[in-house]
C-alpha cells in the first residue's frame, strides 16, 4: 500500500468549483482509498491506496469530482516520497516567516519547450525561479499576487501546473 498526495487545482476558489472536502472524504474512501486527511478547503488531500500508478488515481479522483459535483479539476497526484524530494530539491531556503514567498509548483510532466527568455522577461528583479526535474520554484518576495511570472508561468512552461506555498507544502508533509 502507498501513501499518496492529490493536489486538486482551482478547487473552492471565488465561489467556484465547490467541493467540499467532507464529501469529498466520504466518496474517496467509497472507492477504496484509505486513511483519508485533507488540509484546507483548497484540494489537498492524502491518502492510501494499493494502486501503484498515478495517472490512474487522477483519472479516478477527477472521474469522481465530475460526477458528484459537477467539473474536473487538474489533479496532480504524487507519492508521499516524490513530495519530498520536490521539498528537498528546492534551491531556495525561506524562514518560517517567509514561508508564503516561496512556491512550488508541480508540473504534469517535465516541460519539453518552456519559454525561458519570456519567463526571464516578466520576473520581477527580486523574484527567483527555476525549474527542476517536475516542479518550478518560484520565490516572490514582493508577493504572489503581484507576480506577473506566478499568471503565467503554466502557459510560459507548457505543461498543466497546479502551486501550493512552502508553508502548504510543509504542512501536507506533516499529515
Amino acid at each position: 500500500m502507498q501513501k499518496w498526495v492529490a493536489l486538486l487545482r482551482g478547487v473552492n476558489v471565488g465561489g467556484k468549483n465547490k467541493l467540499p472536502m467532507v464529501e469529498l472524504k466520504t466518496y474517496l474512501s467509497a472507492l477504496g482509498l484509505r486513511d483519508i486527511k485533507t488540509y484546507i478547503q483548497s484540494g489537498n488531500v492524502i491518502f492510501y491506496s494499493d494502486e501503484s500508478n498515478a495517472s490512474i488515481l487522477s483519472r479516478i479522483i477527477a472521474d469522481l469530482v465530475l460526477d458528484k459535483f459537477g467539473f474536473t479539476p487538474k489533479i496532480i497526484v504524487l507519492t508521499i516520497d516524490e513530495l519530498q524530494v520536490t521539498i528537498d530539491n528546492c534551491p531556495f531556503m525561506v524562514s518560517e516567516d517567509e514561508g508564503n514567498l516561496l512556491h512550488y509548483f508541480f508540473l504534469q510532466q517535465d516541460p519539453a519547450n518552456p519559454n525561458i527568455q519570456e519567463l526571464n522577461a516578466i520576473a520581477l528583479p527580486s523574484e527567483r525561479w527555476q525549474i527542476k526535474n517536475s516542479a518550478f520554484y518560484l520565490y516572490t518576495p514582493d508577493g504572489f499576487g503581484r507576480s506577473k511570472l506566478a499568471i503565467k508561468a503554466e502557459k510560459l512552461l507548457g505543461v498543466a501546473t497546479t502551486a501550493r506555498n512552502w508553508r502548504t507544502i510543509s504542512k501536507i508533509i506533516k499529515l
